[in-house]
């Protein structure tokens, strides 16, 4: 299966999935994904460049993804509601980065934090 033909559950999954290839195109978005970015196109992304809609600061974290294989996340509060931005490399068979994958998740103001041992 490839990262364009994911199962119904990514597609409907309650949180936003958007993964894009090594050349920052973007390949896949799910149902989520597409509702958030409805104002800049939706579906209609899929085949766009990142780098198009991001700005300077933006585009060094995702070429050092790219560059590193690693993961950037952070919590942002954007029209009312917390949300859990967590960005990291996708790599193909042989272990060589192939994109990235954003998974965007609102998260509850008061939402529980445990520490386990």
């Amino acid at each position: 299966m490839s990262v364009t033909e994911l199962p119904d559950w990514a597609f409907r999954m309650n949180c936003a999935v958007t993964v894009a290839d090594a050349g920052c195109n973007i390949i896949y978005m799910n149902e989520r994904s597409r509702e958030t970015f409805a104002g800049r196109g939706g579906a209609a992304l899929i085949g766009h460049n990142l780098m198009d809609y991001h700005n300077e600061r933006s585009k060094a974290i995702i070429r050092r993804l790219l560059a590193e294989g690693g993961t950037n996340c952070y919590t942002i509060e954007k029209e009312g509601q917390r949300k859990m931005i967590f960005q990291t490399a996708w790599r193909d068979g042989e272990g060589r980065v192939a994109g990235l994958v954003e998974l965007s998740m609102v998260i509850p103001e008061d939402m529980p934090h445990y520490v386990r041992g």
